[in-house]
């Protein structure tokens, strides 16, 4: 063979056919940003808010492209030399968690339109679907690379959403906290990812967990330190202990819909690395990283629910920083299965995508329901919750329903189901001490979470004189105390009504979630 075609078979090689109805669902979302990106400059002002309805257009059809790939069975960006290693998988788990990500940005969509703070239109829509892009992006990833780049396209345009209240220090306190405290996340997890890739020459997951398995004594050390410190920044994104701390200010400084976006899809980016890199990359080093996130999901559900439980109902803010906090302390209720895992095997997996399921659906909800009393209560106080059901029946029992659900009562039955499986995966793989550590946290929750739904449902307070916020709470925005608004708008209430129907469809028919549970997905 001559040189001329050696070269030629070698660049041949090198070319790959690109499954584009595999990469649709982030593919439309990073280019619907693009578009309301570039329409922002050419809009005219008060035609700013059709920018918003080619956000949620973009979603829709992003989750539309879903339903031809139900067959879990399309990659792309495989190696020419090994077509079963590839960079993009869109198996099951990447669909189910691409459905919570992008219905998640749906929702948090959804609840924007409303928001009465002026922020800058087209930058909002834009890093919305930016970082909704590199979610739906990264539990399809199949080597550290994307994995790396999902997590920051994600992660970065969050920042910016967080501080994007000009002139509100809350806001930019908040983000300045969750940037300094993420970029060094990242930084760490970089340095494990280098020290992994030092160990066994591969960045592809597959192939790592098979170097992993027979890795030089020399490297041993090496390897075990990059295995470490590659879940720290994972940690980081699910908010678990110790990696918790950024988590009430910047909920608190952040637009309400940001917080919720947080909560739920911030979650799903770091559980569904987390569950990649744990599952698919290290099992060969369960030993190392199963007892740590064991006692990390202890922690975290410990940490999360003592602090929730501490919130006055009458310091400023106090709403959204129990909903933060009880966010914490679920991430060490999702942790539970992830770290059975290392026990039991990779099927328990499925406990943790069927309880991030059930937990999207109502916290999107109950922050929607936090949104709409925002309008007319600045300070959102949980004091400010009582006597909701006199003003706004329905949006109080969806409350309520919602606050149920995370407390795992009936007739919250698919919170009370979700929280059994979790229960299950941790027994079955030994963790007897771990049970009974959720088990004490779930008594714990109750408390809170059955405190502000009788709230719902007392007799209002007075209006006269009102209730003042505690000593050492920020002071409100200017606007005062309360603002009188109109009706509710339009957005709000179809985003409640969509996740409590939602949430009742699932609690009369948990097996649509359930049937995760005890499946490995992959």
């Amino acid at each position: 063979m001559t040189v001329a075609a050696e070269s030629a078979a070698g660049a041949a090689s090198l070319v790959q056919s690109i499954d584009w109805l595999a990469i649709a669902p982030p593919t439309i979302t990073a280019v619907v940003a693009l578009i309301v990106l570039v329409a922002d400059l050419f809009v005219p002002e008060h035609r700013k808010p059709l920018l918003g309805g080619i956000a949620i257009a973009g979603l829709v059809a992003a989750l539309l492209t879903l339903i031809p790939l139900r067959a879990g069975d399309r990659s792309t960006f495989c190696l020419t030399t090994d077509a079963a290693v590839c960079s993009y998988t869109a198996d099951h788990f990447a669909l189910v968690i691409q459905l919570l990500v992008l219905g998640g940005a749906l929702l948090t969509a959804l609840i924007s339109l409303h928001d009465s703070r002026k922020l800058p239109v087209g930058e909002y829509w834009f890093l919305l679907l930016a970082s909704a892009a590199g979610a739906a992006l990264l539990p399809a990833s199949r080597d550290l690379a994307t994995l790396v780049v999902a997590l920051e396209v994600a992660s970065l345009p969050a920042f910016a959403l967080v501080g994007l209240r000009r002139g509100d220090r809350l806001s930019s306190e908040a983000a300045l906290k969750f940037f300094l405290s993420s970029v060094t996340a990242t930084a760490v997890m970089l340095l494990g990812v280098s020290f992994v890739y030092a160990a066994t020459g591969t960045l592809h997951l597959t192939r790592i967990a098979a170097e992993l398995g027979h890795v030089p004594g020399q490297l041993d050390t090496l390897a075990k330190a990059g295995v470490a410190l590659t879940l720290v920044g994972f940690a980081f994104k699910t908010a678990a202990a110790p990696f918790h701390f950024w988590v009430p200010d910047t909920y608190v400084g952040a637009p309400l819909p940001i917080a919720a976006y947080l909560s739920v899809v911030g979650k799903a980016v770091g559980f569904s690395g987390l569950i990649l890199v744990t599952v698919i990359a290290f099992p060969s080093y369960r030993e190392v990283w199963g007892p740590v996130l064991a006692v990390i999901a202890a922690l975290t559900m410990t940490l999360g629910n003592a602090a929730a439980l501490r919130q006055s109902v009458t310091r400023a803010w106090s709403a959204v920083r129990l909903l933060a906090w009880s966010s914490v302390g679920q991430a060490g209720y999702l942790l539970v299965p992830i770290a059975a895992a290392a026990y039991a095997g990779g099927d328990r997996i499925g406990s943790t995508v069927a309880y991030a399921l059930m937990y999207a659906v109502v916290n999107l909800g109950a922050f929607a329901v936090v949104a709409l009393v925002a309008r007319t209560k600045p300070l959102n106080r949980l004091a400010d919750y009582q006597g909701l059901y006199a003003r706004q029946p329905l949006v109080a029992l969806a409350m309520g329903f919602f606050l149920l659900c995370l407390a795992g009562l009936p007739p919250g039955i698919i919170g009370l189901f979700a929280k059994v499986t979790v229960f299950s995966a941790a027994v079955d793989a030994g963790l007897g001490w771990l049970a009974v550590v959720m088990a004490a946290n779930v008594v714990i929750a109750l408390y809170y979470y059955l405190q502000w739904t009788a709230a719902l449902f007392r007799a209002p307070e007075p209006e006269a004189g009102g209730v003042a916020p505690e000593a050492g709470s920020a002071a409100p925005e200017a606007g005062g105390e309360e603002v009188a608004i109109g009706r509710p708008p339009a957005a709000v209430t179809v985003a409640i009504a969509l996740t409590a129907a939602a949430g009742v469809a699932l609690s009369g028919a948990p097996q649509l979630v359930l049937r995760f549970a005890g499946t490995g997905l992959f």
